[in-house]
């Protein structure tokens, strides 16, 4: 079986990095030269005395910035579970590690950019959610797993791994290159994962969920919207929930992503950016590409578009519907559901409408089910793809509630549930399963869109409550500014971790030196400085109320000028991305 080492030492001097493998029996150690970057597989009688030593838990990768070429180390872990008895960690801390031992042989604005670049790496690793197993591929579903050849089992971790899912795949091209340094090599995934040990009625079970964060197309909420050219959507994420109970294992696969053509939502200071249909792209060459990948992995599926019937949305939901209709595809079902508008008024209820449209699919689709003896007793044929305009709040609750039928089905067939009983009557077990959804759309909101999840509180008690829609209305506001105000450089972050953008080695300038407009210092400063004069005229009133009037008019009117003119050239006061081309992200 194909195995990562589980413990290490850094081992340090000036001219090299000495990674020591520490499990039992292991001799091998990953040597780094510093100046020439070259790696090599040597021994421990290799490195001298007067390293300095520390341990560390992996290795994410290397990266090229300004200065050169950095190491990228887990330096904590923390164990979230364990997985058909595979320890599974989740990275807490990393260290972001120079080869170079000074950066005296940068310039000043050098120096800066290398900075910048530096933060964009430590942005993108301190966004909760990497995990990672050493002896156990964790971007696989168990039904993929089982239906692997032997050749499959004999290959690395690396080799092995689902590259949509494995989000250090590009800091881990040089160990790629080398199949004798595969062991020092951990794929880790990005998304969320929860293990629970549950009880009904007296019987033991483990219940996991995972969630897997697709590096392909992957961004933040309004600058990555849609698919690419190859196919992938934006936000895709596939979530698998898995229950094992004395020796059989049960298994259901759903997915999110993106309405998948070609279409943008910019942000422009406006609460909700009007979406944009591409009208001079071929949607259909990258729909298709797109819906072919995703029948070749997980069989057929079934649409369930979330997005409003009316208002900017409606013609994102009519497009798709006409696509799906243009495409002729038996192997596809679409069903489009008005979220907001079945559920208006807090008739949360009626989200079962939805559930027993689709529950013949449901069964048709099944699950995968292993029984105690090994052998596989159900396959999952088909899948739901579900997706609001975010695919976040609209969707986690709907995937929350699909989950549990097929849950139900799973306990009954393991002998958990007797007959007649329901997941949901079984209170101490529901309540661990709503707050791991919920937590679970917490997670993808805040990797996607900057904030937890909207909505949870139905996901956590299964109805909706005005505290709820509080902290809603709060966590709105926060993604209105972050959306804003700092998207842009979330977005540089992931490029340039993901290796959508590289650091030239030349000396040459990168686009962090791209100058801000006039207009984006100079109006905000007059609206400003008019709006303040505005309030001093109102506080200090002069010797007669029409004079008084007549200024507080000529402030506020000025004031009211820019900001319509800062409004209206909303874009150009984002904070938008500067490492990739505009071209790539639309």
């Amino acid at each position: 079986m194909a195995t990562a080492y589980e413990r290490y030492n850094l081992h340090t001097t000036p001219e090299k990095f000495f990674i020591e493998a520490c499990d039992e029996g292991a001799d091998a150690v990953l040597a780094i030269d510093r100046v020439s970057n070259e790696m090599t597989l040597t021994g421990k009688i290799d490195i001298p005395p007067s390293a300095v030593t520390r341990p560390i838990c992996g290795i994410m990768g290397t990266v090229r910035l300004v200065a050169g070429m950095y190491l990228i180390v887990i330096t904590r872990k923390r164990n979230v579970g364990s997985l058909l008895g595979h320890a599974v960690w989740k990275a807490v801390d990393f260290d972001v590690i120079s080869y170079k031992k000074t950066v005296l042989h940068l310039s000043e604005i050098q120096s800066q950019e290398n900075k910048t670049f530096l933060s964009m790496i430590n942005n993108v690793l301190m966004t909760d959610g990497f995990y990672f197993c050493t002896d156990y591929d964790l971007t696989h579903t168990l039904q993929r797993l089982a239906n692997t050849s032997p050749d499959f089992q004999e290959m690395s971790l690396l080799e092995r791994a689902d590259q949509r899912f494995v989000w250090n795949g590009n800091l881990l091209r040089e160990l790629a290159a080398q199949p004798e340094l595969h062991k020092f090599a951990l794929p880790v995934v990005h998304g969320f994962i929860v293990m629970k040990p549950c009880r009904i009625n007296g019987k033991i079970f483990e219940w996991i969920l995972i969630s897997r964060r697709s590096c392909f197309r992957a961004g933040v909420r309004y600058y990555v919207r849609g698919i690419d050219s190859e196919g992938h959507a934006a936000n895709f994420v596939e979530t698998e929930q898995i229950v094992l109970y004395e020796g059989a294992k049960a298994s259901f696969i759903q997915t999110r992503g993106s309405i998948p053509f070609y279409w943008s939502q910019r942000p422009n200071l406006k609460y909700k950016p009007k979406p944009v249909i591409n009208k001079t792209t071929n949607h259909m060459d990258g729909f298709q590409r797109h819906f072919d990948s995703q029948f070749l992995i997980y069989g057929k599926q079934t649409i369930l578009n979330l997005v409003n019937q009316k208002g900017s949305e409606k013609p994102l939901e009519q497009a798709f519907a006409k696509m799906v209709s243009g495409m002729n595809n038996g192997m596809l079902n679409y069903v489009a559901f008005d979220f907001h508008k079945e559920c208006s008024h807090m008739r949360w209820d009626r989200l079962q409408i939805l559930v027993d449209d689709v529950a013949e699919t449901q069964d048709q689709y099944s699950y995968f089910m292993v029984n105690p003896e090994g052998k596989t007793v159900a396959q999952q044929r088909g899948l739901f793809r579900s997706n609001c305009m975010d695919c976040l709040d609209r969707t986690n609750v709907i995937q929350s509630l699909l989950a549990r039928r097929s849950l139900q089905s799973q306990l009954q067939r393991m002998g958990v549930l007797n007959v007649g009983q329901r997941v949901e009557e079984q209170v101490e077990f529901e309540k661990i399963y709503k707050n791991a959804w919920a937590d679970n759309a917490n997670a993808c909101a805040v990797q996607y869109a900057g904030t937890g999840a909207l909505k949870t509180d139905f996901t956590r008690t299964g109805k909706r409550t005005r505290w709820g829609l509080l902290m809603d209305g709060w966590n709105s506001m926060i993604r209105y500014y972050k959306n804003n105000f700092s998207d842009g450089f979330r977005q540089d972050s992931i490029d340039l971790f993901l290796g959508n953008f590289a650091v030239d080695e030349s000396d040459g300038p990168t686009p962090l030196r791209v100058q801000k407009d006039w207009k984006f210092l100079t109006l905000p400063i007059i609206m400003l400085v008019a709006f303040s004069m505005c309030i001093v005229c109102l506080l200090m009133a002069g010797d007669t109320w029409t004079e008084t009037l007549a200024y507080v008019l000529f402030w506020g009117a000025a004031s009211a000028i820019t900001a319509t003119i800062i409004l209206f050239n909303g874009q150009d006061f984002v904070d938008a991305p500067k490492l990739v081309h505009k071209e790539k992200l639309d």
